[in-house]
């Protein structure tokens, strides 16, 4: 027997649609309201461990053999030609990172990453949203995510990208384009380095500067009466932390590499990584939430082992010297850096010595931010072509980096349309992972 549910359009309902009537309120208009609230949902607070985040990502799809995850005891077309360091905390990393297994103690690795995703753009996208990719909805990156939740800081981006934004899922997807990132412009290793539009222009001094700043706003007092699109919105929030770094001598302060000590810039190396890396450290310690930079090349398709002979020293130097370097300015803690790439190498060498695309199993490292200090995560089987313990996926690893920023990452934002989309979909946080 089918039971009445009532009618919606009871008596009570339509003196409550009347009395919103008199409010200047429609029925539709109710009925959205009335579904705005069905919808609300309420979300655990959680304490943020670390403050900001720096990613450093390894285009092109780093092997997982030849750095965290060496196969000593498999036949060499699965191991390669390169041989193992053991690191300070007894286990052992490929021999292309000695200065890294120095600081394994302070290091947490998950050796067992998987997707299903061996094209580069899907595998990026993975990497740097946590969802995989969908033809009908772009979503945006870690770095946009904490500039909607979060804001600047310090009169700084929130979102930094150096030197430039990496790939197009480093954006905003979805979200307005006023949480795009912040791009240095120019390579912090260049000689005579400057950041792009953060000094005034020659011929313009302070008072003249001030007088534009009060105009351009009168400006846009108008056009955003005109026009209430996300372009005007976005433009707006752009000039008006472009103001904020131009007149902020703090905030310019924070882009000048050249006032480290000069030992110290060596310590990191005066090559692409060092400089780089160095320059994230500057970042996020003057208050930007989430420096995403990249290193190198890693599609080693051919001769592997002389590509990461060729490229690996100075990523092993700038790594080792971050780590050691945010623990003396005692920020490691609350800095949570984090090393992937979009997938790792296969098993077995091919033909021409290199290794092609494999998502089913890969590394990545992680340090900081409320983290287990040397700590295996997980585990690859013997030729590295499967995760043999542990299996974590791109929604589990940015699950966990929010909650330990202090995002539920299950918390709804809305995409065009007034559809509401979680954060991640599906994730968990590894527990294990957590100090």
């Amino acid at each position: 027997m089918t039971k009445c549910k009532g009618n919606p359009l009871s008596r009570r309902n339509f003196l409550t649609v009347g009395a919103a009537a008199g409010l200047g309120l429609t029925m539709s208009d109710m009925f959205r309201l009335q579904k705005a609230q069905a919808e609300i949902k309420d979300y655990d607070f959680i304490e943020a461990k670390a403050k900001s985040v720096i990613h450093i990502y390894l285009p092109g799809g780093a092997a997982q053999q030849e750095l965290w995850d060496p196969k000593p005891y498999s036949p060499i077309e699965y191991r390669g030609e390169m041989k193992t360091v053991k690191t300070n905390t007894g286990e052992y990393f490929s021999e292309s990172l000695p200065k890294t297994a120095g600081i394994a103690d302070k290091l947490c690795i998950i050796r067992s990453m998987t997707h299903g995703e061996a094209a580069h753009e899907r595998g990026t996208h993975n990497m740097f949203t946590g969802y995989r990719p969908s033809p009908a909805l772009k979503f945006p990156s870690f770095g946009a995510v904490v500039s909607h939740e979060y804001g600047p800081r310090k009169n700084l981006p929130p979102y930094v990208c150096v030197p430039n934004v990496p790939n197009e899922f480093a954006g905003t997807g979805y979200l307005s384009s006023s949480f795009a990132p912040f791009s240095l412009g120019a390579d912090p290793a260049s000689g005579g380095f400057k950041v792009r539009d953060l000094s005034l222009p020659g011929g313009v001094d302070e008072s003249r500067f001030y007088r534009r700043r009060s105009a351009l706003e009168a400006v846009n007092s108008y056009f955003a009466q005109k026009n209430e699109s996300d372009q005007v919105a976005a433009m707006d929030t752009f000039y008006e932390r472009a103001y904020s770094l131009v007149s902020s001598p703090e905030a310019r302060e924070a882009f000048n590499i050249d006032a480290e000590d000069a030992k110290l810039r060596d310590e990191y190396g005066r090559n692409t990584a060092g400089q780089r890396m160095l320059m994230a450290r500057r970042l996020v310690q003057a208050g930007v939430r989430m420096v995403t930079l990249t290193y190198g090349g890693w599609d080693m398709h051919n001769q592997i082992t002389n590509s990461i002979k060729r490229q690996v020293p100075d990523f092993d130097q700038a790594f080792a010297t971050l780590i050691r370097d945010l623990e003396r300015q005692g920020i490691l803690d609350d800095t949570l850096v984090m090393v992937s790439s979009e997938f790792g190498r296969t098993p077995k060498i091919n033909k021409d010595a290199g290794r092609d695309h494999w998502p089913k199993v890969f590394s990545v490292a992680l340090a900081g931010g409320g983290l287990k200090k040397g700590y295996i995560h997980g585990a690859s089987n013997a030729t590295s072509s499967e995760p043999e313990l542990d299996p974590v996926g791109p929604e589990d690893l940015a699950t966990t980096m929010y909650h330990q920023m202090g995002i539920v990452a299950d918390k709804e934002l809305m995409a065009p349309g007034d559809r509401p989309i979680e954060i991640v979909d599906g994730g968990k946080v590894i527990k294990e992972l957590l100090a």
